[in-house]
């Protein structure tokens, strides 16, 4: 999957979770910029697995920290098998 189209979609799901659009940033901390709460990252693994069909362990989810962290993983995670 291409990266603008990786980017569109994730920003689509930060929208989903209530994030202005405006905060939505490469380098948003999760925490600190978008103000996360458990629901928060509940609402956001679920519609990033759904729009992304993937399914995320708890270690990645943990992982993720930045935006642009989320940008990364789904890039790997979708691009598995690509040539």
């Amino acid at each position: 999957m291409e990266n603008k189209t990786i980017e569109r979609i994730l920003y689509k799901v930060l929208r989903k979770t209530g994030v202005r659009r405006e905060r939505i940033k490469p380098d948003a901390s999760f925490n600190d910029d978008l103000n996360f709460d458990q629901l928060d990252w509940t609402l956001f693994v679920y519609y990033l697995e759904g729009f992304f069909k993937i399914k995320l362990e708890d270690q990645e989810i943990l992982d993720l920290s930045f935006v642009n962290d989320t940008l990364k993983m789904v890039s790997r995670r979708t691009c598995i098998g690509c040539s």
